[in-house]
């Protein structure tokens, strides 16, 4: 189980756009970082690269899908047909 420094709303966040990573100050002086890809994903974790600090990102899910459709798989029509002898 993860203990989170804190829990934090992704509206808190600096947006790189060339990098498309949200940052976040941590208290080591260094920032926590998540990228928008990982957003998408559904990870809810942001982590610092100079220490082990790590904070929950408070985010809807929904407002970073990427748009994606994934189709389910089609059913299958073969029957088998019995022979009668």
């Amino acid at each position: 189980m993860s203990v989170f420094h804190d829990e934090v709303e992704i509206e808190d966040f600096e947006y790189d756009e060339d990098t498309e990573t949200f940052y976040f100050p941590c208290p080591c002086g260094d920032r926590f970082a998540i990228t928008k890809e990982d957003l998408e994903n559904g990870e809810d974790v942001a982590t610092c690269p100079s220490c082990s600090l790590i904070v929950k990102v408070i985010y809807d899910k929904e407002e970073f899908m990427s748009g994606e459709v994934i189709e389910a798989p089609a059913a299958t029509e073969n029957k088998l047909e019995l022979v009668r002898a």
